[in-house]
């Protein structure tokens, strides 16, 4: 907690006039609902539902450098990354541990364009530049917001507004004239669901905003509904499930891990990376069903079918999609086989629960088929 003052996104009178709960996230004062966390869930999975973002931090790194430098600092291979393309990837600390996760791409032919989480975009933003070198150079985007629209509706709603769009592809991002204002655009998200980000100069986040809702098929989305949306799709929010103690190995991250790099392990903490991957690691991240009683919430204590405490919830809640409780956390890797029966700890009595695949609702991004 501190006693400063929440910041503003550009589109917090635009929230409260819409009659938005508001809290504070990340140092923001953020919607958290509208109608309801449970339709504006429900919502988004059958329509198209608008979310600020706008809190979370963007960034450029440009010159010659760029690419080099950054791929220090992340386990992902954007050398070989195409003009047009994004990837999700992580800010590891000296240890391995993962400071953030991201996602990083080339829009345009001006070096990387990338995003990070609000509650670490200042530490993140001043790592960066104390540790790039060459002509690397860190530009921090301050003066535009992001809004992300996420749904099966949503490719639609964009391709009224600029036909391109519908050509996008999942991880498809380019720097364009939308809105008539200069945007970066990228397709992916956060919620399991196929969507876009926009990122639009602070002075026309409000009209754009108010452009896309004039879409009978558009609602606005609180941070409720998100964090139930990317639950679902078993997505990790950092400072819950992977931090700064997290490897990728540990936080069942390897896809973020490219070939190429792990076979050079020129990057942070290759070395502890490499042997969990080799040797395994002390814990991993899985997915739980909970079978009875209330919710699994982060902090609740897993145990084996004997009663031991092997590991913790992360993250935890009803799916409103599955009409059940699910979770994530971490347990040892003999007990992270799917299908084990575990146990997880709710206000002091235990409760049947097993482990699952995840996502634990089918992701649905958009991948356009491949040229024959």
């Amino acid at each position: 907690m501190t006693d400063e003052p929440l910041k503003t996104t550009p589109l917090n009178a635009a929230h409260r006039a819409a009659g938005a709960r508001m809290v504070g996230f990340g140092g923001y004062d953020m919607p958290v609902q509208y109608e309801g966390v449970l339709a504006e869930h429900r919502w988004t999975r059958e329509h198209a539902g608008l979310f600020d973002v706008s809190h979370m931090g963007q960034c450029k790194i440009t010159g010659e450098d760029a690419v080099a430098q950054f791929e220090r600092f992340v386990p992902g291979d954007y050398a070989i990354l195409k003009a047009g393309k994004q990837k999700y990837s992580l800010l590891l600390n000296a240890e391995g541990g993962i400071m953030d996760d991201l996602m990083a791409g080339k829009p345009d032919h001006d070096g990387l364009y990338v995003v990070v989480n609000a509650g670490n975009k200042d530490a993140d933003f001043a790592f960066l530049k104390a540790n790039l070198q060459g002509d690397a150079t860190l530009t921090v985007l301050d003066d535009r917001s992001l809004i992300a629209i996420q749904g099966p509706e949503a490719a639609e709603v964009m391709a009224a507004h600029e036909p391109v769009m519908a050509e996008f592809g999942f991880m498809d991002c380019a720097r364009l004239m939308l809105f008539g204002v200069d945007c970066f655009v990228s397709r992916s998200g956060y919620t399991g669901e196929d969507g876009y980000e926009i990122s639009v100069p602070n002075a026309d986040a409000e009209r754009i905003w108010n452009a896309l809702l004039q879409d009978a098929r558009v609602k606005p989305i609180g941070l409720g509904a998100r964090d139930s949306l990317r639950l679902e799709a078993g997505l990790p929010l950092h400072g819950h499930d992977i931090d700064a103690t997290t490897s990728p190995v540990e936080g069942a991250l390897t896809f973020a891990l490219s070939k190429s790099r792990k076979e050079r392990a020129d990057f942070n903490g290759a070395a502890r990376i490499l042997k969990e991957l080799s040797d395994g690691p002390s814990r991993v991240r899985i997915g739980l069903s909970v079978k009875e009683g209330a919710p699994a919430r982060e902090g609740a204590e897993i145990a084996d079918m004997d009663g031991a405490v092997i590991g913790n919830v992360t993250s935890g809640g009803p799916s409103p999609t599955l009409g059940r409780n699910i979770a994530m956390g971490y347990v040892p890797p003999a007990f992270a086989e799917l299908g084990t029966d575990l146990k997880v700890i709710v206000r002091g009595k235990p409760a049947a629960a097993e482990v699952v695949a995840m996502p634990f609702v089918a992701q649905r991004y958009y991948r356009k088929p491949k040229a024959v």
